[in-house]
């Protein structure tokens, strides 16, 4: 007994004194409940926005929309329909309500005694977002039924009639496939630092470094062959989307080729420079482990960036994968954006551009 506990203390001992054991087996189960508790718990009560067409302009459509706006979970979008049917399209509204002509004057025939025709409420959704379009269906439902009690005490005037309008939002499946690409681009680009810091320790790169091939050549040689991986990585993601799951690619071939390069080459930027400060094998593992954490979980490649609180939204707006998944999801699946394509590619090639000076003053051969 005395040797089971002996060896059992310096077994614990040998485990407290391994700090990557330390991190992924207590700090990281920890920091990922916290990241996941941060990002579903969000705003708590979850809000829409809906675009409201009035066709009406009566003191009653006034009324209706006032009821809309106090059901607490609604931020209202005035303008005309095609305004707003542009607006869904392109993710900026989850619905459009639409108050029809005759609602004042079926308000004013009620309170005159007389028999009204019904009017009809007109609730676009899209039907490819399941859950949004219920939610916005019942809260529609109940404010017309309120509304029906407060004007004639019997749920018999204004009905709701819904809608189908295909937006730009995406199903589960047309969204992860270009987003699972962009992790991998990352993955691909930040690990390069570790091999590159292994030669570096076994001084391969000292050797290389004295024969009499150019320093570009060596450099080249690496990106060329992690470039050739990304184009694999690609056929086989977008083919397994493509064959398997359904998913339909919308833009040029062309497009995705030329996003996935940029998206390599700023990720392998980022990995040169990983490795330009990691003295050892084991500090270039924590440094892409701390660098590859919040990129998947920030960046809204695995959640929509709206689920997320303001503040985590803000971190979002700093990190590359956030821009080459939002670039990936337009060519690709045509997705709604985030910011315009051009701004993603520009901030892509600014992390490039930033990374790669960094890399060329700071990277060591020896």
């Amino acid at each position: 007994m005395r040797s089971l506990i002996s060896l059992s203390r310096a077994n614990l001992k040998s485990f407290v004194r391994d700090r990557a054991a330390l991190f992924w087996t207590l700090a990281f189960p920890i920091l990922f409940v916290i990241l996941f508790g941060t990002i579903f718990s969000g705003g708590g009560t979850p809000s829409y926005d809906l675009g409201w067409v009035d066709q009406d302009g009566t003191p009653a459509a006034a009324e209706l929309r006032s009821a809309f706006a106090k059901s607490g979970v609604i931020t209202l979008h005035d303008g005309s329909l095609d305004d707003e049917k542009t607006a869904m399209r392109n993710g900026k509204v989850d619905g459009i309500v639409v108050v029809p002509a005759g609602l004042g004057a079926a308000a004013a025939a009620l309170s005159g005694g007389g028999q009204p025709s019904p009017v009809s409420l007109t609730l676009y959704t899209d039907p490819t977002r399941t859950s949004t379009a219920q939610a916005l269906g019942a809260i529609a439902n109940a404010v017309a039924y309120a509304a029906n009690l407060q004007l004639s005490g019997k749920p018999s005037v204004i009905g709701v009639a819904t809608q189908s309008l295909q937006t730009n939002q995406l199903t589960d499946v047309s969204y992860f496939v270009p987003s699972i690409l962009a992790m991998a681009l990352m993955q691909l680009g930040i690990f390069a630092s570790i091999p590159l810091v292994q030669q570096r320790e076994k001084l391969i790169l000292k050797r290389l470094n004295a024969t009499p091939l150019p320093r570009w050549t060596l450099v080249g040689s690496n990106i060329v062959v992690r470039l050739v991986i990304a184009a694999t990585q690609t056929v086989l993601i977008v083919g397994i989307g493509v064959k398997v799951l359904g998913v339909q690619v919308a833009g040029s071939w062309l497009a995705i080729a030329g996003l996935v390069a940029i998206g390599a080459l700023t990720f392998v930027s980022i990995g040169y420079v990983i490795a330009s400060f990691a003295r050892t094998e084991e500090a270039a593992n924590g440094m892409t482990s701390v660098v590859q954490f919040p990129l998947m979980f920030l960046s809204g490649i695995f959640f929509p960036l709206e689920i997320m609180p303001d503040w985590l939204r803000s971190i979002a707006t700093f990190m590359p994968l956030t821009y080459l998944g939002d670039a990936l999801r337009q060519v690709m699946v045509g997705g709604a954006p985030f910011v315009p394509l051009t701004v993603d590619l520009a901030v892509l090639g600014g992390w490039l551009v930033v990374c790669l000076g960094i890399s060329a003053r700071f990277f060591r051969w020896q």
